[in-house]
């Protein structure tokens, strides 16, 4: 695998790419953090963006499996580069709605970018290498994570605000250089087929009978939302926990601890997916996610707040590789990008009602019982799924998998 340039062109402009992503949040933070005094309004500002990104999920799924991954990826990072521009004019006007728009381009992007990344994963490797890769994927997009916020505090400290745009600019430039080096072997046939199936349809239609006829699938999409109950609010809860304690450094060791985490979790999972099944560690890490989650209920303890990120960022570094092995294993090739898309689609509308949710209850009840409340929604979601599971058991061994092939 690592001898592939397409791994390393892909890895490489992950990180650049991530970093320059990171540099843009914390400066989203900083700047609501000025201008806007409500959680709850921080939160539907951040919703708006993702609401857009819900609305072109099926033109973007449609897309992907008709035309070149690759096409479609260059596009979207040219639209990415162009959406910084709105938020050198929310800084210079002081304007929270630019800030919406800005937020709105880069969401419109990424809808069309993951899934065309995500069906383009599966094109450059074998499939025994997928999860290694998945895994070391998001282990660079968390190292990108932790450097990210690193340098953004660091900038921040002596640099004006807009400098954090410059350099998340800089760096979707440099991804899109890395993206015209890419070279995927698509085959001809699938595009012209899959173009006659979904442009009359709405494409969808089309990759949902697909889902229900797989029991493995359709479980593991619904059991893909539980971490989003903890991830949805991350930055509002960062926020959250820094007012508390009335200490902005301790955004920086949260989003450390977990990141490290996150990348301990990527590592060990490889050796876990050779003694256990995908199910027993997606139920396993779903468990403890929640658990997690009930933790923060000590918030006001500095170490254990840091300490309950760092088990959640461990268990999703566990969850999310085995997951997106499972997807790109078992759903047929035709339909990676609509599926991709479609579950791109149902993970923004859960990431933005459970942002909303989280504004409202840290408005109104504050964090400590939110996190009662979204850690026993996970423990029993998780604990429904596992009694159906044992009912009704399906095989779900990654290596039998024969669809797709």
């Amino acid at each position: 695998m690592w001898k592939n340039r397409n791994v390393w062109i892909i890895l490489i402009g992950e990180f650049i790419a991530g970093v320059g992503l990171w540099t843009g949040i914390i400066g989203n933070l900083e700047f609501m953090q000025e201008k806007v005094p409500s959680d709850f309004l921080k939160s539907l500002i951040l919703a708006t963006g993702l609401l857009a990104g819900i609305l072109v999920g099926p033109l973007a799924g449609r897309m992907t499996d008709q035309y070149s991954k690759k096409t479609i990826m260059i596009y979207s990072g040219i639209a990415r580069m162009f959406s910084v521009v709105f938020m050198f004019l929310a800084l210079y006007t002081g304007s929270v709605w630019w800030m919406v728009v800005f937020m709105i381009g880069i969401q419109l992007s990424a809808a069309f970018y993951f899934p065309a990344l995500q069906s383009a994963i599966p094109l450059i490797v074998t499939e025994n290498q997928l999860l290694q890769l998945n895994g070391v994927h998001m282990n660079i997009a968390t190292i990108a994570r932790v450097l990210g916020t690193a340098l953004a505090g660091a900038m921040l400290v002596v640099m004006p605000l807009s400098m954090l745009y410059v350099a998340s600019f800089v760096a979707y430039g440099a991804l899109l250089v890395f993206t015209f080096f890419l070279k995927i072997d698509e085959p001809v046939a699938s595009s012209s087929t899959t173009k006659g199936k979904g442009t009359s349809g709405g494409g969808f239609k089309e990759v949902l009978p697909v889902i229900k006829g797989m029991p493995v699938v359709l479980m593991t999409v619904i059991m893909a939302l539980v971490p989003l109950l903890f991830l949805s609010g991350f930055n509002l809860m960062v926020i959250n926990i820094s007012e508390i304690h009335d200490d902005p450094s301790i955004k920086g060791l949260i989003y450390t601890a977990e990141g490290i985490a996150f990348m301990l979790g990527t590592f060990v999972i490889k050796r876990l997916s050779d003694r256990w099944s995908p199910f027993t560690i997606i139920f396993a890490f779903s468990t403890i996610i929640g658990l997690g989650q009930i933790s923060l209920y000590f918030v006001e303890i500095k170490a254990l707040a840091i300490l309950s990120f760092a088990i959640v960022g461990f268990a999703v570094g566990c969850f999310f590789p085995t997951v997106a092995t499972l997807f790109q294993t078992k759903v047929p090739k035709d339909f990676h990008g609509r599926f991709f898309s479609f579950r791109n689609m149902l993970d923004r509308i859960m990431f933005q009602v459970v942002l909303l949710g989280t504004g409202f209850l840290l408005d109104v009840v504050g964090l400590q019982l939110m996190v009662l409340i979204f850690g026993a929604i996970s423990l029993i979601t998780t604990g429904i799924f596992y009694t159906k599971h044992k009912q009704h058991p399906v095989e779900i061994e990654v290596k039998a998998a024969t669809v797709g092939k």
